[in-house]
């Protein structure tokens, strides 16, 4: 277990890290949320070359769980989408490969909403 948890943690904390350099050191002129869109963006394109894969092998939850790896997801569904179905996988295959996720945190926001009454 230690040798998946180190990992996870240094790959994890490195992107998070960068991020918040990018944000500290740029001030205002990168916000959250662009590196919202730079990450998942970073992420698609990554993987598209190549790239991101080594790195969810070596940092398993650290790669997959940040923004990048819901890129990642993206663009690996997408990618065998393309494979198994032509354009029409391409275009469905990133939504199926990451419809769990999505539908987990919609599901667990609303608890979270319900529960605790946000205001806003």
């Amino acid at each position: 277990m230690f040798e998946m948890v180190v990992p996870a943690f240094l790959v994890g904390g490195a992107l998070c890290l960068i991020a918040q350099l990018l944000m500290d050191l740029t001030k205002p002129a990168i916000t959250p949320a662009h590196v919202l869109v730079t990450y998942v963006t970073g992420g698609a394109i990554l993987t598209g070359l190549g790239i991101y894969a080594p790195l969810v092998k070596l940092g398993g939850a650290g790669a997959t769980i940040p923004l990048t790896g819901f890129g990642y997801s993206l663009a690996k569904g997408a990618m065998e989408g393309a494979a198994k179905k032509g354009l029409i996988g391409a275009l469905t295959g990133g939504l199926e490969a990451s419809a769990a996720g999505i539908a987990a945190a919609v599901v667990f926001g609303y608890l979270v909403a319900v529960i605790f009454n946000p205001k806003g």
